[in-house]
């Protein structure tokens, strides 16, 4: 059975199934997007965090390991920090970093606005496929991109966002249901400010229905079932996050690992307590300790700011109810020690073997 189709023409890729740019704990390593890549997926850099002369060394290292397209994934907000609030929260956190052995937290912090020279890297690069998260590429960006041929994938939450996004010139459109594990996508978060939280099979038929450029879906597809549910309901393929974090290329520490095989659906939650924005993860004791402090957590980028040495020094120490722990509610569905390169090729073949049985049916 032939799932080739229109977004596997637009970005030169043998399935329609696209590994999520997972950002932060170098989770997406250079072996996941590699063997992503091989297996006829398209590969994703998380690299949202990342300096840009790292991101320049991990996209050539990339490109020595695989002649097979690949994305590169940024997010495009405003990284300005506000600092309302953190005495509050660095004296509750510091209680934390106590229990952990490690030093009081700073009352200032400045995090870095890296875009423009990590977006730069990926001109020079020349890297085939930008997406983003957040928001869309500012103009010069996207017009840039465009005149280099770079295809662009914007994700989105909401049908107001994938017209936005068709609007300003991406080619293809991630519609994030809430089952998704990590950060919301949201653009606006005034207008919401626990992310918009429509379940993608509500959300993905009305965004089909309204715009003209490939949709795929995200937000709890782990198998076979969620690529044909998504095709069922219009979709031209699927993003999977969660259903990598697991498999033996993935970058996520062994303590994440063995939270998600250990999770279920009634485990994630969607909280700030770790970023300042919404984003679906684990319940564990950082997030019930904070959240029951009753302080409000500082707005993104700050939030992430001061607990990333909380989250480094637990992951140092195998103490995972301090880490961020992202996932989306499909966590009964992982299986231990696959390759990623076994997670397409099954998902290929439950979807084929679904198909034909649906086929067979409808012939009795």
């Amino acid at each position: 059975m032939n799932f080739h189709n229109e977004v596997c023409t637009l970005l030169n890729i043998q399935y329609p199934i696209i590994q999520a740019g997972m950002a932060g704990d170098k989770l997406t390593t250079v072996d996941l997007i590699t063997a992503v890549s091989e297996a006829g997926g398209l590969g994703t850099l998380g690299a949202a965090y990342m300096q840009p002369e790292d991101i320049r060394e991990t996209i050539r290292n990339v490109k020595a390991r695989t002649n097979k397209p690949f994305a590169v994934n940024l997010f495009c907000t405003d990284m300005t920090d506000d600092l309302t609030g953190i005495h509050d929260v660095q004296r509750f956190l510091d209680q934390m970093r106590e229990s952990l052995g490690i030093e009081p937290g700073p009352r200032e912090v400045q995090s870095k606005n890296l875009f423009e020279q990590q977006f730069q890297v990926l001109l020079e690069e020349e890297v085939p496929i930008i997406s983003t998260a957040f928001g869309i590429l500012p103009p010069y960006a996207m017009k840039l991109a465009r005149e280099r041929n770079m295809k662009v994938i914007t994700m989105v939450t909401t049908v107001r966002e994938a017209l936005l996004a068709e609007e300003q010139g991406s080619d293809v459109i991630v519609a994030q249901g809430s089952e998704a594990g990590g950060h919301r996508g949201t653009f606006d978060m005034k207008q919401h400010p626990n992310g918009a939280a429509v379940g993608l099979f509500s959300l993905l038929p009305q965004i089909v229905d309204q715009v003209h450029i490939p949709v795929i879906a995200a937000g709890g597809v782990m198998d076979g079932r969620g690529l044909v549910s998504a095709l069922a309901l219009g979709a031209k393929g699927v993003q999977m996050g969660t259903a990598f974090l697991t498999t033996i290329e993935s970058g996520a520490h062994e303590s994440y690992k063995e939270a998600l095989l250990n999770s279920t659906e009634e485990r994630t939650v969607i909280t700030k307590s770790f970023s300042g924005r919404p984003a679906r993860g684990i319940r564990n004791q950082f997030i019930q300790s904070f959240e029951e402090s009753g302080i409000p957590p500082l707005a993104f980028p700050t939030q992430n700011a001061v607990t990333g040495d909380i989250r480094r020094a637990a992951a140092k120490q195998n103490k995972p109810e301090f880490m961020s722990l992202w996932a989306g509610q499909g966590t009964r569905l992982l299986k231990k020690d696959q390759s990623a390169s076994d997670v397409i090729h099954q998902v290929m073949k439950e979807a084929e073997q679904i198909l034909g049985n649906l086929s067979t049916s409808k012939q009795v």
